[in-house]
């Protein structure tokens, strides 16, 4: 029997199936079953489908919000990195969070009515896949009035150009050993990160 407590073990539980069937086939019932729990203990601890999402989210996969809250709030005092570092950072960290949630969440694209529900409980907790570029655009307006990237730089739409690129490889590429995207996730970040600072310099 696994000692781990048992919302550990949900959460767990969610995160295999959600990366092994997506989000839109895995339900409450079989977390719980997975996890080894009733589905009324389960809903002890998570309110719904969703609030469980979010956590494994926050506390499985790479940790793309708490990167982008720490530049937007530390980053700019330090003198110690450069914007294209922090930019480094960020793309290393968005593709592997996008690399792990879009196997999860591409079965809900499938299901217009259950996406929009999705949606729907995402929004009312105030949550969504808009969040990081929102993150991203507030750490770079910060870099803005520090003076270390242009004045004139639409820091929104740079924001979305480097999360987009991170998400599209998620997208184009087979993650499994046999079919790897033509660069490493740590070139293919420095050279995002560069890029777009050439753009907004």
């Amino acid at each position: 029997m696994d000692q781990k407590p048992t919302r550990v073990r949900i959460v767990d539980a969610a995160h295999e199936l959600m990366l092994g069937i997506g989000l839109a086939r895995t339900t409450t019932k079989e977390i719980a079953k997975a996890a080894g729990c009733s589905e009324a203990a389960l809903y002890k601890h998570f309110a719904n489908k969703e609030e469980l999402f979010l956590a494994v989210l926050n506390e499985r996969l790479p940790k793309l919000g708490s990167l982008l809250e720490r530049l937007r709030s530390e980053g700019v005092r330090d003198p110690d990195r450069t914007v294209e570092q922090n930019l480094t950072d960020i793309a290393h960290e968005a593709a592997l969070f996008y690399e792990q949630t879009f196997p999860m969440a591409a079965s809900l694209y499938a299901e217009p009515r259950l996406k929009r529900r999705h949606d729907d409980t995402l929004r009312e907790m105030g949550t969504g896949p808009h969040r990081p570029i929102e993150g991203l655009d507030a750490y770079l307006r910060a870099e803005q009035e520090a003076g270390r990237i242009s004045s004139q730089a639409d820091t929104f739409a740079a924001a979305s150009l480097l999360l987009g690129a991170c998400a599209q490889r998620a997208f184009a590429y087979d993650m499994s050993p046999e079919a790897k995207p033509p660069q490493p996730v740590d070139a293919f970040a420095a050279r995002i990160a560069r890029t777009l600072l050439t753009g907004i310099a």
